[in-house]
């Protein structure tokens, strides 16, 4: 079964949208990747450099993000202390989305 998604292409049923947001998927890649570049975030989720770089300035004003200058480049440590914002998932943390998410794949969980 196919269906057609925007722009009037076959895909498969729901492939326009998917469970995580786009927050969720960028605060994924930089706990993974702490020195990750906006651009390369920007290609992983899909969307432009200009709306990672909105969504990591939310994630930081909101306490799930620090950010570091080294340099030229950015640090971000990810506070996996913080509870998930949706009162349907407020019992959980952010560390805990990313061990259920990443499971093993990622460099280490604080």
């Amino acid at each position: 079964m196919t269906t057609k998604t925007k722009g009037g292409k076959q895909g498969k049923p729901g492939a326009a949208w998917t469970f995580l947001t786009n927050h969720a998927h960028v605060l994924l890649l930089l706990s993974n990747d702490s020195e990750m570049r906006m651009r390369d975030a920007a290609t992983a989720v899909g969307i432009t450099e200009r709306a990672v770089q909105r969504i990591v300035d939310d994630l930081s004003a909101a306490g799930y993000l620090s950010i570091e200058k080294d340099g030229r480049r950015n640090r971000y440590t990810v506070n996996t202390a913080v509870p998930l914002r949706h009162p349907v998932e407020a019992h959980c943390s952010v560390g805990g989305l990313i061990r259920f998410v990443l499971n093993g794949r990622r460099r280490s969980v604080e």
